[in-house]
């Protein structure tokens, strides 16, 4: 029997467990910035999160995209998008 292994950060990962993650890591001060949402910035908390969260299909969406991004800084993978190549013949300056 071969074992597979799931590639989706987001298996087996509750919504409570990522909101407490990102509050752990980002603080809901910082979580209200990335993701516009009262319940982050108007008396935050796990309990009034989770309640808007699992009935708001686009904020729930947000918050995955935000924790998938904090795996990636936690384990150092760079956002930076590659530079594109020019057709210009002079080099690039920084």
């Amino acid at each position: 029997m071969t074992e597979h292994k799931n590639t989706d950060p987001l298996h087996g990962v509750t919504l409570k467990m990522m909101l407490e993650e990102l509050v752990s890591f980002y603080g809901w001060g910082e979580m209200g910035i990335y993701v516009k949402i009262r319940c982050f910035n108007m008396n935050p908390s796990i309990k009034s999160s989770l309640a808007f969260l699992r009935k708001t299909p686009w904020a729930r969406t947000k918050v995955e995209y935000l924790y998938k991004d904090m795996l990636d800084e936690k384990n150092g993978v760079s956002k930076e998008e590659p530079k594109k190549k020019s057709n210009s013949p002079w080099p690039d300056v920084d």
